[in-house]
Formats: structure tokens, C-alpha cells, sequence
């Protein structure tokens, strides 16, 4: 921590900063190069030098950068203009651009839903989806900062259906002690949950701290909209309660003055009131606090650069999903008690993006400036290597696979919905294909990569869905109908079809084996039909390398 703070102190000292309107912000080129150079110390292995080992090539480079920032595939012409462009700076150029795209925060609204509604309690809360993602699309493309996103779902109220940022809340039925776990997980990456009935097995936080967490969260209230035209529910805050209440005094739907800590030895009794107390900082509030005093507070608390996990907690996701692997693993798993990888690049990057104001975008830009991110891809590293000697692959998410698919088969989401509409998905109940395709592709970005694997359904659903099998097939109107009817050099076919589907050309033995095969089946559009459906099946698709 001490040497990431001198090198902040001494870039300040130099004027290694932007412009006086963000005076604040550090140099992101500086930092990443900063970075690169103390993962070399902090992991203690030298990483191969650029000369013996060089960064991925630019077809990889906007593959990857375009999956992870604006979640689907490069078009062939956009890796032709990358590739032929002569700029030393149309990495970074690329990255700005899509950054500045409305696709990124689209892209990310879909990763944070998830994060937010996989572990959810309540299977109401799915009516939220479509709210919160937009809210968060709205609030990434704006570049609003960490934060202050933190904020509006901690202090949230309103209708779910209608306000995103209930939907943290709602996931837990705003059930306090649900409520306070996720909010730990989420936004500092500790799970304070496991002290909920009694003192954390491999931490230090204790069954007290909890119950004291949760007492920032009683007066929330998960109630039914019955003036609403369809079924929803209202996040609400109450702070008046009569003397005497008729009923269930732990009613979600009208809340409680107080928290109470269970008394475990008589559990027929009240148990203990608590107090509103912040166990990363120690800060408090006193009995009888109103909600949006307490809510507010604990946003304050949580969000401020005294409390060092909050920053962490959200370098390590984003490091993570552009690396390949988190300084903590699993990625919502931090804490004084746990052992990070390389601690002290950990903190020159906290560091540097609590400077920056928890301006998101600035380390995005920061963290795709380095050569940890550019480094060519390799399958997961065993326990025992060094981390960070490249990127690590990772399983596409439901969404950049759908979004990659439609892609690659030319086909018009918006035409699809219409087409599709009505069936079962994973968010909003009933949904179109994407819904129906997150069923089955989509998981918690929150899990271990190494626990992300394929599934029968989703190897059955590719080769056997009646309307995947009519987009691939080589009729008048789809995608690759017109690359038939337009492309007759079958040669300059496949080099088109491993252009839009892998976001690379294919090698030379690639095309002679396509060739080969074209010849042995003899009718032109069954064997193009094959050949795109290998190549979405094929593990180099589905995977961000």
C-alpha cells in the first residue's frame, strides 16, 4: 500500500496528469505502464519480455476488446480497417471509441443485472430485470461513478417495475439481513453472510458486526402495488410505527423500527436490538435513526475512500473479467484474511481509481492500456504457476453469445424478437430469444471461472433449435443465403464466414480442409451449411480468447 501511494505522490509531483478539468484523474497510459511493472516484482516471476513473447495480434486484439466493451463480435470490414491502420495509438484510439459507445453500457448493464439477480431470494424480483438494466445502461454510458451507482441502490425506493435501482433490494425481498449480505458482496467483495449465526469460520468478523450491519436496513419494506396496471411490487421506507402492532412484527411488507440480533439460546425471545454500526470503518448510528439517514449514511460510509474494499472490490471484478483472473479468486471473496496475488498492484490500481473520482471508464481504459490485458490468451493456469503470465480464456456470457450469434448468422435481433416472442426465459418471466438463449447459456459472474462449463442443454439447443438450424440454413433470405448468392468464389466464402464468425482469417491448412471437404460433399450450400454450423459449435466461438 505504502509504495503504490508513493508512486501516486510521485506521478502528482511530476505532472503526470490530463488536463486542469480532470486534474484528478491519473494518466491512464502512466498507470497501466506502472502497473506492468510492479505485477513484474509483485507476483515474483518475471513475466516473459515483449520482444520473446509479443502481444496479440490486432485481429485478436479487436475480437477481444470488442467482446468485453460492447459484448458482441467485430464486423469483417471493422478488423480490415483495424488491421490495415498504421497508428501506434489505435489500440487506445479503439478503446476510447467503444467506451464512448452506447453498446458498452448495454454490454455491462447485462453483466451487473446478473451479478445483482442470480442470487436472488425472492423469484418476484426477475420483474426488475428489464428496469435495472436499463437503469445501469443509462448510468455506465453517462459514465456516473461507482460510487454513486453504489448509492442509488443502497438508499433505493419505488416501483420495481419502473426503478432499477430496487432491484438489489427487491432481490432479497428487502429482507435486512439478505439485503446487507449482498450489499457487502457486491460492493466490497466480503461475505460477512457466514456471520450471521455465529462468528465467521476463516475471518475476523464476528456474529455482532453482522447484526449490526443489518440494522442499517429494518424500516425497508417490500410491499404489493396494487394501484399498478400489472403485478409489480414497491420498494418503500417507513418510519412511523404504531405503539402496538396486530400480526407478525417482522412483516417485510411494513418494516421494523429495529433490527433484532436472534437470540439463539432462547430463540422464542425477542433478542437483542442493535445498533446501526459500519464494521469496516466502525462508524455508527444510534437507536431511532430514521431510514434515509441510515441508508444514507451507510452509503457514505461504505462508498468512501476510508473504506479500502469498495474500491478493491470493484478493481478486482473488472481486472478479472479483462484478465482472465482476479487478484482475489473468486472474485466476491476479499478481506483482510484472504490472500490476494499480487497485493501491491491491487493497490496502486484502487488507489489510482479512487483518484480518478471511481470513474469507471478511466479503468477500463487504465487496465486495457496494460500488457497483462494485451498478452495472447491461454487455457486457466494451474494452482501452482505463477498468475498473469497471459490472458486467461473464459466462457462467453449468455448475452455476448446470443449477441455474437445473431452476429455471425446475420440475423436482426429485433425481427428475431418478433418472430420469438412469448417464449420462457430467464428474465421477465417470457421474453424473446434472448431470454430464452440466457436460460440456458447464462450464468453468475460472480462464480469461479473454473466452475463454468458446458451443458448437455446447451449443446442440444445448438445443434437441435428449430429456429438456429433455420438461420443456418442456406435459403434466399438469411445471412448466409446472400453470402451464396454474392460470393461465388467458394475460397473467399470461407475466408468470409471465419471473418464473422471467429473475427479472424482462417490458416492456410484451415482452407485447404474446407476445400477438401466441399469437394466430398459436392452440393455447395449443404456444405457451407456445415461449415458455419462447425464453426459456432467449435470451442474457439464460444470462448473470449
Amino acid at each position: 500500500m505504502l509504495q503504490s501511494r508513493f508512486l501516486l505522490l510521485a506521478m502528482l509531483a511530476l505532472g503526470f496528469f490530463v488536463t486542469p478539468v480532470l486534474a484528478q484523474r491519473p494518466n491512464s497510459e502512466l498507470v497501466a505502464r506502472q502497473v506492468d511493472t510492479l505485477l513484474v516484482s509483485d507476483i515474483g516471476v518475471e513475466t516473459p519480455p515483449k520482444s520473446s513473447v509479443p502481444l496479440i495480434t490486432d485481429d485478436a486484439f479487436v475480437r477481444r476488446v470488442m467482446l468485453d466493451l460492447a459484448g458482441e463480435l467485430p464486423t469483417p470490414e471493422e478488423l480490415v480497417t483495424f488491421t490495415l491502420d498504421a497508428d501506434a495509438h489505435k489500440r487506445a484510439r479503439m478503446v476510447d471509441q467503444l467506451l464512448n459507445d452506447p453498446r458498452f453500457g448495454d454490454n455491462w448493464a447485462r453483466y451487473w443485472r446478473d451479478v445483482i439477480l442470480y442470487r436472488r431470494t425472492e423469484e418476484r424480483a426477475l420483474l426488475s430485470a428489464a428496469a435495472v438494466e436499463e437503469y445501469l445502461s443509462e448510468s455506465l454510458n453517462e459514465n456516473k461513478s461507482w460510487d454513486e451507482i453504489a448509492t442509488d441502490f443502497i438508499t433505493a425506493e419505488g416501483d420495481v417495475r419502473e426503478d432499477g435501482r430496487t432491484a438489489l433490494i427487491m432481490a432479497q425481498a428487502g429482507q435486512p439481513e439478505d439485503t446487507v449480505a449482498e450489499i457487502s458482496r457486491i460492493f466490497m467483495g466480503i461475505q460477512i453472510q457466514c456471520a450471521q449465526c455465529h462468528d465467521h469460520p476463516t475471518d475476523r468478523w464476528e456474529r455482532e458486526q453482522f447484526h449490526e450491519l443489518a440494522a442499517f436496513f429494518p424500516r425497508v419494506a417490500v410491499r404489493p402495488n396494487r394501484q399498478a396496471e400489472k403485478r409489480t411490487f414497491l420498494v418503500t421506507a417507513v418510519d412511523f410505527f404504531p405503539r402496538f402492532l396486530r400480526g407478525n412484527p417482522n412483516a417485510r411488507f411494513r418494516g421494523t423500527a429495529e433490527h433484532l440480533m436472534p437470540d439463539l439460546e432462547n430463540p422464542a425471545e425477542p433478542g437483542e436490538q442493535m445498533k446501526p454500526v459500519f464494521f469496516a470503518t466502525g462508524d455508527a448510528l444510534s437507536l431511532g435513526t430514521r431510514d434515509a439517514d441510515r441508508r444514507g449514511a451507510l452509503a457514505d460510509w461504505l462508498t468512501s475512500a476510508n473504506n479500502e474494499w469498495f474500491a478493491k472490490a470493484y478493481v478486482n471484478r473488472i481486472w478479472a473479467e479483462l484478465v482472465g483472473e482476479g487478484f482475489y479468486e473468486p472474485v466476491d471473496d476479499l478481506g483482510p484474511d484472504r490472500e490476494c496475488s499480487a497485493p501491491q498492484t491491487l493497490d496502486l490500481l484502487a488507489d489510482s481509481f479512487v483518484a480518478s473520482a471511481y470513474d469507471v471508464k478511466w479503468l477500463f481504459r487504465t487496465i486495457m492500456a496494460t500488457d497483462a490485458y494485451q498478452r495472447p490468451s491461454q487455457s486457466r493456469r494451474a494452482w501452482e504457476d505463477a498468475p498473469f503470465q497471459a490472458n486467461a480464456n473464459q466462457r462467453l456470457r449468455g448475452d455476448q453469445l446470443f449477441n455474437s450469434l445473431m452476429q455471425a448468422l446475420g440475423i436482426n435481433e429485433e425481427l428475431a424478437n418478433r418472430a420469438g416472442g412469448g417464449m420462457q426465459g430467464a428474465y421477465g418471466f417470457r421474453g424473446g430469444p434472448r431470454t430464452f438463449f440466457n436460460a440456458a447459456f447464462g450464468y453468475d459472474p460472480s462464480d469461479h471461472r473454473d466452475e463454468i462449463t458446458g451443458s448437455v442443454q446447451q449443446a442440444l439447443l445448438m445443434m437441435n433449435s428449430p429456429n438456429i438450424n433455420r438461420a443456418m440454413s442456406a435459403n434466399n433470405f438469411n445471412g448466409l443465403g446472400r453470402m451464396l448468392r454474392t460470393i461465388p468464389d467458394d475460397q473467399e466464402l470461407i475466408v468470409e464466414l471465419y471473418l464473422r464468425t471467429l473475427a479472424r482469417a482462417p490458416t492456410s491448412d484451415e482452407i485447404q480442409t474446407c476445400v477438401e471437404y466441399l469437394k466430398e460433399v459436392g452440393d455447395r450450400s449443404e456444405a457451407f451449411e456445415d461449415l458455419q454450423w462447425s464453426l459456432v459449435n467449435s470451442t474457439e466461438f464460444l470462448h473470449r480468447r
